[in-house]
This record gives structure tokens, C-alpha cells and sequence, in this order.
């Protein structure tokens, strides 16, 4: 295996983390936050918004900037210009991903740490709540982005068939 192949096989792995864990995230955030509001219940739901700042730190972060640096990598090996209406849009995309992002992950430490200041799911803040929709609302588009900036990612690399 050459140095480019490393480079892609890594920065497809460092994609999938960021597809999984954003899935994954969301997937237990919102069921956890249902199951917490039907059965009254809030040690599920400190434990669940906890481990989401966790997985955000721990996988999403180190992969984004990954992202970053393997797709600029790739780009300059593969001597595509980096003004190319294709790395302008990927580029651009990734951005508007951020934007949406950052955002999530202050409203998720918010109300991590909320949920861990209260004894009872009742005593959690309208604030709260309008937090989680907020954050689910800004989590969908950043979500479908990443899938587009994927698609691109895949459509850009894959072979000619004659």
C-alpha cells in the first residue's frame, strides 16, 4: 500500500466516524430524551447527554480536524486544484457542517450539565427543552450535509468504467 492509499483509506475511516458517531449520538440523544419524558426518569437521560459531550470530544472533534487535514492532503497528491468548484463546495459544505455543529455542541453541554444538576425529569427548565429542539433542528441539516459532502467525496474518486 502506497502513501495515497493510506491517506484515503484514512480519511474514509476518519468520514465514517464522523457518519457513525453523529448517527450514533443522535440516535441515543433523542431515544434517551423520549424514554426520560415517558417514564419520568432522569438518570438515563444525565447518563445519555453525558456520554454524547464524551463522544463529541473524543471521535467527533479529532475526526473532523482529520477531515480537514487528510481531504487537503488528498487534494494537493492528487493535484486537483484547491480553487476547483469542487474544493470550493466541499470546502464550503464542511464550513456550513461547523456552523451547525459548534452550535450542538454548546446546547449538548448545557443541557448535560442541567440534567445533572436536577433531581427530577420535572425540574428540568423550559430552556431545556427548547435547547434539545434546537439542537435536534441545527443536528438534521448538518447531518444531511455530511452525507452530500460524502457523496461528493465518493463521486470525485471513483474510477471511470469504459
Amino acid at each position: 500500500m502506497n502513501a495515497y492509499d493510506l491517506w484515503k483509506t484514512a480519511h474514509v475511516l476518519s468520514a465514517m466516524i464522523l457518519f457513525g458517531t453523529g448517527l450514533g449520538i443522535a440516535f441515543f440523544a433523542w431515544f434517551g430524551y423520549r424514554r426520560a419524558l415517558a417514564v419520568g426518569e432522569i438518570d438515563g437521560l444525565r447518563s445519555v447527554l453525558k456520554l454524547t459531550v464524551v463522544a463529541d470530544a473524543c471521535f467527533t472533534t479529532p475526526a473532523v480536524i482529520f477531515q480537514v487535514i487528510s481531504g487537503v492532503v488528498l487534494v494537493v497528491m492528487n493535484n486537483w486544484s484547491l480553487l476547483s468548484t469542487w474544493s470550493i463546495t466541499v470546502l464550503g459544505l464542511f464550513i456550513l457542517v461547523g456552523a451547525l455543529w459548534l452550535p450542538v455542541v454548546v446546547l449538548q453541554i448545557m443541557m448535560s450539565r442541567e440534567a445533572h444538576r436536577v433531581s427530577f425529569i420535572s425540574e428540568l427548565s423550559k430552556s431545556f427543552h427548547r435547547r434539545f429542539i434546537l439542537w435536534f433542528v441545527l443536528g438534521v441539516p448538518a447531518f444531511v450535509v455530511v452525507i452530500a459532502i460524502t457523496f461528493l467525496m465518493i463521486a470525485k474518486t471513483l474510477p471511470v468504467i469504459t
